[in-house]
């Protein structure tokens, strides 16, 4: 039997809810990654108004884009500013998490009850996006799986009001490539066979695992192209990225993956970080980064409670003005998912920082995550004392 594996990607995630709220704005150029200040705005006639992008000045990154607005070149992760410059009139929206995860929770559910297999075999790798193991569900016939994949799409549609892409394969690797061909609301069925016309011509950076540095490495070496990287010779590749990774490029190339999908959805760490309007001092601007170190650690303890898990490993990120990242992290003796505990073990880490110039970015972490509801009952003990860091406010 062919193992015949799914992978869903909904399209412009986040811009594609807001849409939902705002259907006026269908077919415009729209990029979601503002702040409050750029909620619209409800005139007397019951029309709204929205911010624009050549309104603004700051260091918000687009969290997505509508597809009208990638058509001037904006993509997830790029600057606002730099997106302003080429698409000054795009309009801009804030975040709405919230509103993100409910319809996560939505369009999951909705493939739960389609899939046929009991339990699905489905793998979540984040709020847009999952692998669906096929295999059982379509006797690995690939007219079966065509058709479970359409009534995927289709009651997602009917659940959610939202589109998404599938590409359907061999192998979760192929699949993900496969569910961007035919973008937005597409479904992409591929074979080894056709490696050479559909996959072979994309960027070598496209294939999941390789990284800007890799891809950089590789165009240093005339490799572009997946199907460059193909017809490299696996020497070349070992000689030049080591065995390990230079037997995965070979092996990726040509659309091989023996990876299962795997049902556990254990994240392995939960954070939460914040890029500044303005760079901030240390200690200049103490207060200020006092009060967002606290909200960042109140906010990582809010999504654990609200998940059910609690952590060990407590970690702070810094990027300064000169973007240099900086990490510290320390391991309690006991998971905790206590604002508190998290702000005194981030505080500790953050006094092994080196804290001389102005911050970008502020972030908090905790990793080495259990599941609350399987944790012995917890023992009352006095709190650790208190050792104030460099954001608190002098005593």
């Amino acid at each position: 039997m062919s193992r015949l594996i799914a992978h869903l990607d909904m399209d412009a995630f986040y811009a594609s809810v807001e849409l939902l709220r705002y259907p006026e704005l269908a077919g415009q150029p729209v990029v979601i990654g503002g702040g409050r200040r750029h909620q619209p705005t409800t005139n007397a006639d019951g029309s709204r108004s929205y911010s624009t992008l050549r309104q603004y000045a700051g260091r918000g990154v687009v969290m997505t884009a509508t597809y009208p607005a990638r058509a001037f070149g904006l993509s997830s992760g790029m600057g606002l500013m730099k997106a302003a410059a080429l698409a000054p009139d795009a309009l801009l929206l804030p975040t709405d998490f919230e509103a993100y995860r409910h319809h996560s929770r939505l369009f999951k559910a909705a493939v739960a009850e389609v899939v046929g297999t009991e339990p699905p075999v489905i793998e979540d790798r984040g709020i847009d996006e999952i692998y669906i193991d096929l295999t059982a569900a379509s006797g690995g016939e690939w007219r079966r799986a065509e058709a479970i994949a359409r009534h995927i799409k289709a009651r997602v549609f009917e659940r959610t009001g939202l589109t998404c892409s599938i590409g359907v394969t061999p192998n979760k690797l192929l699949s993900k490539l496969a569910s961007e061909l035919d973008k937005p609301d597409g479904l992409t069925l591929l074979g080894f066979d056709d490696l050479p016309t559909r996959i072979w011509p994309m960027p070598a950076r496209r294939i999941n695992g390789i990284g800007p540095k890799c891809a950089a490495k590789l165009a240093a070496l005339g490799i572009r192209t997946i199907g460059e990287l193909a017809a490299a010779d696996p020497a070349f590749l070992l000689a030049h990225f080591g065995r390990r990774q230079g037997a995965w490029l070979h092996e990726a190339a040509h659309g091989r993956d023996e990876r299962a999908v795997s049902t556990r959805s254990d994240p392995v760490g939960m954070s939460r970080e914040t890029t500044f309007d303005r760079d901030l001092h240390p200690r200049g601007d103490r207060v200020e980064l006092g009060a967002i170190f606290t909200k960042l650690c109140e906010q990582v303890a809010g999504d654990l409670r609200r998940k059910g898990y609690v952590g060990r490993s407590i970690g702070i990120k810094l990027r300064f003005d000169d973007f240099r990242i900086v990490t510290r992290d320390t391991t309690l003796a006991e998971p905790t998912d206590d604002a508190a505990t998290i702000r005194r073990a981030a505080g500790a880490c953050l006094k092994r920082a080196p804290l001389e110039r102005r911050l970008r970015l502020l972030g908090v972490r905790v990793a080495s995550l259990r599941r609350a509801d399987v944790l012995p009952p917890k023992v009352a003990e006095p709190p650790a004392p208190y050792t104030p860091s460099l954001f608190d406010a002098a005593p």
